[in-house]
């Protein structure tokens, strides 16, 4: 079995972490994979002479790749969804950092959440994603999200207005500092923050969430993912910024931003004691009562 490893930016706690899980995958008869860029920072920064074998790029991922494994935070799974698209690749998120709703599984159980994955002892959870359309495609091929789009003010303290149609339907004009359009994987980030409710992983909507709205009486809103949204930005400057998950372009005023629900999902390996009702209840701390 062929397992893809993604870690964003390597220190020495970092090599530690990635020895230990190189380890751990050969002793179980894998081979593991590094990101090309990742195993040459590597060689050049921390003299790591271990050979492994790499990836490049999402191409790789079509064949003879079988799991990927994010080491990192929530920000590691989204990039390593960017590897994995719509090739059906099974990824796993092993968090070392402290809060983490995707990457929830711990370091410190490596070596048996590996022996589970040997025995196939997890299930896989679906998660939906964003498809984004825009004049000139502004994206090009990575016009996908896992968690939310984003449209924000950028240069001045003065707010935007975002016009949003669903279906074909005018639904509201946003005058706020922007627009989130999060899936049920995103309802625990950005949307969140933003005062918008969370969504179990398999519901099948999409949230619109204002970001500081004008008028406190606009709430979010909870619409089906089958039906394309449609959003317009204006204000008075001459150009806004557009985010999709960490990703970020500067779109110009008058730009109409199309989005649907993508045409693949992703699998996510969950485990039994990883479910995400103990998620939410333990990262947000609920029922906890400091007094006692």
């Amino acid at each position: 079995m062929n397992i893809a490893i993604y870690i964003p930016k390597i220190t020495k706690k970092e090599v530690g972490y990635l020895t230990t899980l190189i380890q751990h995958i050969e002793q179980l008869g894998w081979t593991p994979l590094l990101e090309k860029k990742m195993l040459e920072q590597l060689t050049k920064k921390f003299n790591f002479g271990k050979h492994v074998d790499s990836y490049s790029s999402r191409n790789d991922f079509s064949s003879g790749i079988d799991l990927a494994i994010s080491v990192g935070g929530d920000g590691t799974f989204l990039k390593t969804v960017s590897f994995i698209r719509s090739s059906g690749v099974p990824i796993m998120g092993i968090n070392t950092g402290r809060l983490g709703f995707l990457a929830n599984t711990s370091f410190s159980n490596l070596e048996e959440t590996l022996e589970k994955v040997k025995l196939k002892d997890y299930s896989f959870q679906k998660r939906s994603l964003l498809s984004v359309e825009t004049e000139n495609n502004i994206f090009g091929e990575d016009h996908f999200a896992l968690n939310e789009l984003a449209l924000h003010k950028k240069d001045t303290a003065s707010m935007i207005t975002v016009h949003a149609s669903l279906d074909g339907k005018y639904l509201n004009s946003y005058w706020a500092d922007g627009l989130i359009v999060a899936t049920p994987t995103g309802s625990t980030a950005y949307s969140l923050s933003c005062g918008g409710p969370i969504i179990t992983p398999g519901c099948e909507v999409h949230i619109l969430s204002p970001i500081a709205p004008h008028n406190l009486n606009v709430r979010p809103v909870v619409v089906p993912d089958h039906m394309p949204i449609e959003l317009t930005v204006e204000g008075r400057d001459r150009s806004y910024l557009l985010t999709l998950d960490s990703q970020s372009k500067v779109v110009k005023n008058g730009t109409v931003v199309r989005l649907k629900k993508a045409d693949f999902m992703i699998n996510v390996i969950k485990f039994e004691e990883n479910n995400f009702l103990d998620t939410i209840r333990n990262k947000m701390m609920w029922g906890l009562d400091r007094r006692n």
